[in-house]
């Protein structure tokens, strides 16, 4: 007798984004990405079309980070003292992105001059044909400051401008609307907050299509578990069909995985932790998967080796199973 699996009709679906803009249209990429347009919870391809994988972002810095782990170190190499060849090596491990995160200071100590981030953007987008996401440092008025000019001087390129927030969200929103470039909004972990903030920067002109969420999460051991229901949480709405949670969803999985003790610290821990390597690799792996389920449409990873793996696990979990 054949079992009836039961299915959910969802009234809703995630919008449709597209980052990077090739030659045709605008742009310098050599491909641009598009993420989104799931029509049922993650993977469920019996219920619902999910017409665009998610996507690995890798990040990078543009100046050699001074608090990674050695691990990190080692496997990027020389790669770290230049953003441009940086790029190049992320793009060869297998990166469909680049996230770069601009510091505070520059190598001598000096604030991180507008002229010093367009330069440094410029490099990567010479070096390397991905798409590319931009961080500010994190503080509100240098992140206005240095993403207003690279906004500028990257106009067409459909960047994402990030880290937009509920203190600074005016001047990178309208940036963005002038110069053609999305932007990545972020908000403590929570449903209503996220929502709040997609509200706020929709009313003041930028399209939905042009906003991707970022809910933010925890580690594998570090909060993880309620990062994940608040991201599954704001899927569900969006299935439901609330328009101001149907943003595809960006997280950054390596971050929250390499600050940890687990992965960063080889020295003075327990034996039982095991091989240093292979547990940082895994956490951050086992990390990034697990945010796949609740809804991720872009993981920012760290490590050559995870992203190889997490790529596995995106490709396996979509293969839609065929039926005799």
């Amino acid at each position: 007798m054949p079992i009836e699996i039961p299915k959910d009709k969802w009234p809703g679906s995630v919008r449709v984004i597209t980052l990077g803009a090739t030659k045709a249209e605008g742009g310098t990429r050599s491909k641009s990405v598009t993420v989104g347009g799931e029509k049922t919870m993650p993977f469920m391809h019996f219920e619902g079309e999910i017409p665009h994988k998610p996507v690995i972002a890798i990040e990078i810095r543009d100046r050699k980070p001074e608090d990674w782990s050695p691990l990190l170190y080692k496997i990027w190499g020389e790669a770290m003292e230049n953003p441009g060849t940086w790029a190049k090596a992320a793009e060869v491990a297998g990166a469909n992105l680049l996230q770069l995160t601009l510091s505070l200071t520059d190598a001598a100590g000096n604030p991180t001059s507008s002229e010093g981030a367009v330069k440094t953007i410029k490099t990567v987008l010479e070096n390397c044909g991905l798409p590319l996401i931009v961080f500010g440092p994190g503080q509100a008025e240098l992140d206005n400051n240095l993403l207003v000019a690279v906004a500028e001087a990257t106009k067409g390129e459909r960047l994402v401008l990030g880290i937009c927030e509920d203190k600074n969200y005016r001047t990178i929103v309208a940036t963005a609307m002038a110069n053609g470039h999305l932007v990545n909004a972020r908000t403590p972990m929570d449903v209503n907050l996220a929502k709040q903030l997609n509200i706020l920067i929709s009313d003041m002109g930028l399209p939905l299509d042009r906003i991707l969420m970022d809910p933010t999460t925890g580690a594998l051991g570090y909060g993880i578990e309620y990062g994940y229901s608040v991201m599954e949480r704001l899927r569900l709405a969006a299935l439901q069909g609330d328009t101001m949670t149907q943003g595809p969803m960006l997280v950054t999985p390596g971050f929250e995985a390499w600050k940890t003790k687990e992965a960063k610290v080889g020295e003075g821990v327990p034996e039982s932790w095991g091989d240093w390597e292979k547990r940082a690799i895994d956490w951050e792996t086992l990390t990034a998967v697990s945010l796949l389920e609740s809804g991720a449409d872009i993981i920012v990873l760290r490590h050559p080796e995870t992203v190889k793996r997490v790529s596995a696990a995106i490709d396996d979990l979509m293969a839609v199973p065929q039926t005799a």
